[in-house]
């Protein structure tokens, strides 16, 4: 299964794939969309052009997004979430179902700790992740956001399969 992750900001969204073969995990690639244009609707326009380049080249079975927390900020919130829109619009225009998780519930799958620093989650994605160089901060955010959803789906697998055995 080949999961996507996206970590969704309108300057830097992250973007990582990994493939999940039962316990084997492998990075495939990462990359950050840096979308440009003076407003809102071009910047949105070409973030849904990068990741939608992104969702054609490598094919995803699956993908995850970063779930928006609401900071002090109420203006720079609602700009993250309409990046988000984007973000989850984006696989599912290709049939893919969206999974989405906090920062949180992310860190604790990777790291072993919902309070863990940022440098310790691109550390881990890259113990878990061999030979990954994440090109930025914000594409290792992602991979872990797709490692989170691998660990996700392979669970609810497990559960489905325990209780069909026992039906």
């Amino acid at each position: 299964m080949r999961v996507l992750g996206i970590d969704p900001g309108l300057r830097n969204c992250g973007w990582g794939i990994i493939d999940v073969d039962g316990p084997r995990l492998r990075h495939i690639a990462n990359g950050t969309v840096r979308p440009e244009g003076r407003d809102m609707g071009t910047r949105l326009l070409n973030l849904h052009k990068g990741l939608s380049a992104v969702v054609i080249r490598h094919a995803p079975d699956a993908a995850a997004v970063e779930q928006t927390f609401v900071n002090r900020d109420g203006t720079g919130t609602l700009k993250l979430g309409q990046a988000r829109g984007v973000a989850v619009l984006v696989p599912a225009q290709a049939g893919i179902l969206v999974g989405e998780y906090g920062q949180s519930t992310i860190k604790k799958a990777v790291v072993g700790t919902g309070s863990a620093a940022k440098q310790q989650v691109a550390h881990m994605v890259q113990m878990q992740l061999p030979g990954c160089k994440p090109d930025s901060p914000d594409a290792a955010d992602a991979l872990a956001i797709a490692l989170c959803h691998a660990f996700h789906l392979q669970t609810a697998g497990k559960l489905a399969a325990a209780i069909e055995a026992g039906a």
